[in-house]
């Protein structure tokens, strides 16, 4: 006699879709990473050239004032555009940021600076674009480096 065996195939490999909320938090990720590494890279440029900054670079103005050419020289519009103009609008304002923070770290009357920069930065970080918010809190910080 022959027994009965059950023939079951194996079930299909479960269907995975790519959440959106990944991809966009994957690319925030990258953002930060690239503003970092873009900052590092202009800071040390200047601090080999001398770029606004005192000689010895531990000058807080001279920080401040570094944080100010960079937002004097950054265009928002070109931020996302590719090829240099995005890679110089980038560079710009990161280095806006690592300079303005290095400021109010040396010397708290930089503080509003930073911070005006720190908040254009999330949110732009958050948005990926410059909205009135954003575009208010960027005035803010070139109006302090105006009052300088």
């Amino acid at each position: 006699m022959q027994s009965h065996q059950d023939h079951t195939t194996p079930a299909p490999p479960p269907v995975t879709t790519g959440r959106p909320g990944r991809r966009t938090s994957t690319a925030a990720v990258w953002l930060a990473v690239g503003l970092l590494v873009g900052a590092g890279a202009v800071g040390a440029a200047w601090a080999l050239d001398g770029g606004g900054a005192s000689a010895d670079g531990a000058d807080a103005a001279g920080d401040a004032r570094a944080a100010c050419q960079a937002l004097d020289g950054f265009d928002e519009g070109a931020y996302t555009k590719k090829g240099t103009a995005g890679e110089i609008a980038m560079n710009r304002f990161a280095a806006a940021g690592a300079f303005a923070g290095a400021a109010a770290a040396g010397d708290e009357r930089y503080k509003p600076l930073a911070e005006a920069v720190r908040r254009t930065q999330e949110r732009h970080a958050r948005l990926f674009a410059f909205d009135a918010e954003a575009k208010r809190d960027l005035a803010e910080a070139r109006g302090f480096c105006r009052d300088l």
